[in-house]
């Protein structure tokens, strides 16, 4: 009896049994064109977990048969390597997948290098963390980035009717009839992630008693039963992440209360503090900003509280400060206007800084800290006095563009308004 799990004994050997990733590996495609052309170049996939990021790697490998091995950065060492590498050097080629390949330290990654350089190894990297964040520059620039789709449940479905009738991989020798509602529920409930789905099939299989006929008869209570709860797919260090924090910002500053805590309660229950609390403090400078000044404040504040108590209370303050935030106006026109000012600046707009706005000190000025005909506001009525600011290359640029969102905002578009009709 084959005791691996139906999962890895389904593994397509060649691309064409490929479930999914059409825009990959479809026809035509670039995976696709470079198996036919037999000039693989190294490789990153990444993806959530369970759609096909080792499938991918073991089918090029049956495509093209070259030698295939797989390693994990965290836990194969140097010398697993040095195997990998000892076997390139007599065959001329090796395809080596290396899981979780963001994880892979110095010392392992500087030995990989030169046999990525002449072509002896063809990595594939597999990893669900985003490789632009996660992954040495090094490595990265040396190996094409791939984002794998998450599988539609018509893929998964797919995949289970294959196993099925599978006679020398998969259930092909036992007989069963799974109903439309049992095979649908295996393909929602995995949450996209074909490995589970699989999986659990072959436990309703295997544990399920034949009826009178000798047929397995698998219907949605043992489908249910089987998959248990659907499992949270919210990997913390994986790209879904840094769409849940952009659909978390994104919800704030829609003044939507009921999406910003869904999106944090999914936060919450991976357990990431740590950014929660950043975007948070960015949200109330960057989308809440002028128009209610104190919510940065307090989102710190809640920040703290939360930093101290730890989950799962923490959840309290975060969920206060949330709905305070959703619920202020809102106001971008500080990053409006650095980004702007920013922009000109990298541009090269800048000019000279103006004579009476430069550090007098070295000129021996009788006022230190004043420059040549520097007028020092202070002397004059209101604290106010008309001078040039700017260099003269941007004379008549205005980056602050205020809006009256909040009463505080509106006070200061009220002086600063007055201030420029003065210029």
């Amino acid at each position: 009896m084959n005791i691996k799990p139906l999962a890895y004994r389904m593994r397509p050997r060649s691309i064409d049994e490929i479930i999914g990733q059409e825009h990959l590996v479809g026809e035509g495609k670039i995976i696709a064109r470079m198996v036919k052309a037999k000039q693989l170049s190294s490789m990153i996939l990444y993806g959530p977990p369970g759609i096909g990021k080792t499938s991918i790697a073991s089918a090029i490998a049956g495509s093209t048969k070259f030698a295939f091995r797989t390693l994990n950065a965290v836990t194969n060492n140097k010398k697993d390597m040095e195997i990998v590498a000892a076997e390139a050097k007599m065959s001329g080629k090796v395809i080596l997948l290396l899981d979780e390949v963001h994880r892979l330290d110095k010392a392992k990654q500087d030995f990989l290098l030169p046999y990525l350089e002449n072509g002896m190894i063809t990595l594939i990297g597999a990893t669900t963390s985003n490789p632009y964040h996660a992954i040495n520059p090094a490595i990265r620039s040396r190996c094409q980035i791939f984002e794998l789709k998450s599988l539609e449940t018509v893929d998964i479905i797919k995949a289970l009717e294959r196993a099925l009738h599978d006679e020398e991989r998969g259930l092909g020798t036992y007989k069963t009839n799974v109903d439309l509602e049992a095979l649908t529920h295996f393909a929602t409930a995995s949450n996209g992630d074909v490995r589970s789905a699989l999986n659990a099939l072959e436990l309703a299989v295997i544990s399920t008693e034949p009826d009178e006929e000798g047929t397995i008869q698998i219907d949605v209570q043992i489908a249910e039963e089987c998959m248990q709860k659907k499992s949270f797919s919210h990997d913390k260090d994986g790209d879904a992440h840094y769409d849940v924090l952009s659909a978390f910002q994104k919800s704030i500053r829609g003044s939507d209360a009921n999406a910003a805590l869904h999106y944090l309660g999914r936060l919450v229950e991976a357990g990431d503090l740590v950014s929660i609390a950043r975007r948070m403090v960015v949200i109330a400078y960057e989308d809440i900003g002028l128009a209610n000044p104190q919510a940065g404040p307090r989102a710190l504040a809640a920040v703290e509280a939360a930093e101290r108590l730890g989950f799962p209370e923490a959840r309290i303050p975060l969920a206060n400060s949330v709905i305070e935030l959703c619920l202020s106006p809102k106001s971008n026109t500080a990053i409006t206007a650095i980004d702007a000012a920013l922009s000109d600046i990298r541009s090269g707009h800048s000019g000279d800084v103006p004579d009476h706005l430069k550090d007098a000190h070295y000129k021996g000025a009788a006022d230190l800290g004043r420059g040549i005909n520097y007028l020092y506001p202070h002397d004059y009525e209101n604290g106010w006095v008309k001078q040039q600011y700017l260099p003269n290359k941007l004379l008549r640029k205005k980056y602050y563009k205020p809006k009256k969102s909040g009463k505080f905002e509106q006070a200061l578009a009220t002086v600063y308004e007055n201030i420029e009709k003065k210029k």
